[in-house]
Formats: C-alpha cells, structure tokens, sequence
C-alpha cells in the first residue's frame, strides 16, 4: 500500500522524526482545517486533544487581569504547542488564547491516544516533551523583552522588519508587544511625526525602515 495523506504530510514537515513515528502519528491523527482567525483555544476549555501544525500558524496569547495581550509564541508547521502539551500531562484547563494566523491544517491525537503513546512509544514522548526546552527559551526572551526593553525601541524594529507595510491594527501591534494600544498609538503618532511611517486605518506604510532601524539599535 502506498504512503497515506497524512503520512505524506507529516514526511514534508517533520522528516526528521523517524518513520515509525510518523506512521503511527498519521493512523491514528484526526485531520482539522481551521480558517484565518478562528480559535483553537481560550482559557478554561478543555484540551480535545495534541496538536501537529501541517501548515499555517497558530498564535498563542496570554491576556491579563487588566485586559493587555501579549503574544507568547507561535506554532508553526512540523511544531507542537507547549501549552496544549502541558495541559494533556496535567490534565489541567487551557491559560490562554489559540488563534489561527491563515489557514491552518492540522493532525489531532485524542487525549487517549496521546496518554498512551506518552507511555509506550519513547520516540514520541522524547518529541512531545522535547518542545518544553525549546519554548522556555522563547518565553524568557519574551519576559526579558517585557522587563528591560524600552516600547519605542521594539516599536521600531518590529516595524523595520515589516517593511513596507505591517497590515495590523494598534491593538494587535501592543498585542505582539505587550504594551498597552494607547502607548502603542502614542509611539506610531511620534514616528508619523518624524516621516519614518504613515498610518492607515488598519495598517502602516513604513516609509522610512532603515531610520527605524537605526533607532532601535541606539538603545
């Protein structure tokens, strides 16, 4: 029999796992389609089950008491989440927000099927919890962005890298900093003022990257 839908996915994303894997992940994975913007998860649901990206991203968030977002990673195809992950080991509720960033495709192991392939498959559960090392280095650089890292400074270099125009609102600009959309607006009007961009209802013309650059490195 030939190399199954699934399986096929699987081998252009994580050819790195070893075939057994991907195998026994592509049998006994639900495929699912998720539309741009459509939730995955919000805080207090129950985790339907391990996720694999194929294709697509999805943006997870944590929101405050005060109501501020801040962007805490992203998975992207060939990637697991580490919260979906933590969330099936504790047989906890899910913290934050799952957004789909475009079309998503994904595969879905049952919680059934994760516990037990977490049991008896090594392969599997050395890739399960193996995304917990690499994703507490991201949220460290997260925190650190946070703490020590002026607003107007990582204004700027979002910005500059999304030259010639970053098609998002200032909510989701202080959503991806977690700042404030009333500091964000405040920076963006002071970058207007200086012809380094132009803004849009709903997106911003980088005019100027390279100075924008060069302000985010002088801090």
């Amino acid at each position: 029999m030939g190399e199954s839908t699934n399986e096929a996915a699987l081998a252009a994303v994580v050819p790195h796992w070893p075939a057994a894997l991907r195998t026994v992940v592509a049998a006994q994975g639900m495929a699912v389609h998720k539309a741009a913007g459509e939730l995955f998860f919000s805080p207090g649901d129950v985790c339907q089950g391990f996720v694999v990206v194929l294709s697509g991203s999805v943006r997870v968030e944590h929101v405050g008491e005060n109501g501020r977002s801040v962007v805490l990673y992203r998975v992207g195809a060939g990637e697991t989440c580490v919260m979906t992950t933590a969330c099936l080991v504790e047989e906890s509720l899910y913290r934050g927000w799952g957004y789909a960033e475009g079309e998503v495709e994904a595969l879905v192991l049952a919680p059934d099927t994760f516990q037990a392939l977490l049991a008896e498959d090594p392969s599997f559960r050395a890739m399960a919890l193996g995304v917990f090392t690499r994703r507490l280095g991201e949220l460290v650089e997260v925190i650190d962005e946070l703490l020590l890292h002026r607003v107007d400074l990582r204004l700027a270099e979002w910005l500059a890298s999304r030259a010639p125009t970053a098609a998002a609102t200032h909510q989701v600009v202080a959503s991806e900093l977690g700042t404030a959309r009333e500091v964000v607006s405040r920076i963006l009007k002071h970058f207007e003022r200086r012809g380094w961009i132009a803004l849009r209802r709903g997106s911003i013309d980088i005019l100027e990257p390279e100075a924008l650059g060069r302000f985010a490195a002088s801090g």
